[in-house]
């Protein structure tokens, strides 16, 4: 029996991320969506696979080869800092009532 259960991820939908590992190794983009059941998450330009489709006359869709994104593992992505340019972890701090995400290295915001 599979569980099902979700795990905590600290990165968003927008962020901007690079591959640290895998064949995209050294490429950024930002993340389209998230799922947190398989750790999983679908950035723009990178793990790009090749999807045959058929044609489907009522909806209007022409058959043929397709690019598309596929899910990359949570584990072969980081954060890309902006100021230093360069991969970077995420934590948080708790300023008051709220909890911000911020970067490791130098503790700035995150914007997303």
């Amino acid at each position: 029996m599979k569980k099902n259960y979700e795990t905590v991820t600290k990165l968003r939908t927008g962020d901007e991320v690079i591959v640290i590992a895998g064949k995209d190794i050294g490429k950024k983009g930002t993340v389209q969506k998230i799922s947190k059941f398989n750790n999983k998450a679908v950035i723009t330009g990178i793990n790009m696979m090749k999807k045959h489709t058929k044609p489907n006359p009522q909806l209007g869709e022409t058959g043929g080869i397709v690019e598309k994104e596929a899910a990359i593992n949570l584990s072969n992505i980081a954060i890309w800092n902006p100021k230093l340019k360069k991969a970077d972890r995420i934590s948080f701090l708790v300023d008051g009532e709220k909890k911000l995400r911020v970067y490791s290295s130098d503790k700035k915001e995150i914007k997303s």
